[in-house]
């Protein structure tokens, strides 16, 4: 039978290590939980949203549809329309989370045929979070490293009835969400709201014709340098090289995206 004494120091050396195991306990669970880092600089890169095919050699982040798979070996953003709804998918969102005017009609961007998605009050917000987080979800179930959520700026073509106040508090729902899943997050275009971007926990920013629009250098202050830039024009693409050539990743891409071999497809860098 033991002592009382060595009963009483047992006891009493388990109580001083219990705190540091706890300690120990909590810093494991938290380095297993998700981790996520932005793309890296100077890496090369393409963007191939409108169908992927094999990158050229020397590119290590390409952009793709969450329909589409990740390439191995290299940093793979994932494309998803958070803000706007697919002009084939109209019908499968709810008739009240398409932003509607004063008189009822659906709010559409006429460049893309697409309708704005409601995001103009918190519950309309969740309810939208709560649809686009499966599309999330999915991105990091397959491999891909960062969100890309498309038209950030659709405030800007609801006619009033949306706010850059309302476009930030629904990124935020993005955010989280990507974040829990390990995806890293880009701000897709918007210049006037890149300085919040740090503030919303947004990681970096994907730039289309921030050359030819000369907003370049408003994101990667606000990013420092961890951009993509996406250039439509043969002039875009002379002025963001020549100002951010050695600092951002910029790529020449025509304005449907396609693929090699497609008829107007153009793929150039610096």
């Amino acid at each position: 039978m033991a002592s009382r004494t060595n009963v009483l120091i047992h006891v009493l050396v388990a109580t001083l290590l219990f705190p540091l195991a706890v300690g120990c306990s909590s810093g494991d669970a938290k380095s297993e939980g998700p981790d996520w880092s932005p793309p890296p600089r100077h890496a090369g890169f393409d963007y191939q949203i409108g169908g992927a095919y094999p990158p050229a050699k020397g590119v290590g982040v390409v952009s793709r549809d969450r329909a589409a798979r990740p390439v191995p070996g290299v940093y793979n953003m994932c494309y998803v329309n958070a803000f706007q709804a697919q002009p084939d998918e109209r019908d499968h969102w709810p008739a009240d989370l398409l932003l509607r005017d004063r008189s009822g009609r659906v709010v559409i961007d006429q460049d893309w045929d697409e309708p704005l998605l409601d995001i103009g009050t918190p519950n309309k917000r969740e309810r939208v979070a709560a649809r686009v987080g499966p599309w999330i979800d999915g991105c990091a179930d397959h491999g891909f490293d960062a969100l890309e959520p498309d038209n950030y700026d659709s405030y800007t073509r609801s006619k009033g009835l949306l706010s850059a106040r309302d476009a930030k508090a629904f990124m935020s729902l993005l955010v989280r969400r990507a974040h829990r899943a390990g995806l890293a997050v880009g701000q897709k275009n918007t210049a006037e709201l890149a300085p919040d971007g740090h503030q919303l926990g947004v990681d970096f920013a994907v730039a289309e014709e921030c050359g030819a629009y000369d907003e370049c250098g408003v994101y990667a202050k606000a990013f420092d340098d961890r951009v993509v830039v996406i250039e439509y024009t043969d002039t875009g693409l002379r002025k963001a090289c020549s100002a951010f050539g050695k600092r951002l990743d910029i790529v020449r891409r025509d304005h449907d995206v396609t693929t090699p071999g497609s008829n107007g497809y153009v793929r150039r860098t610096c």
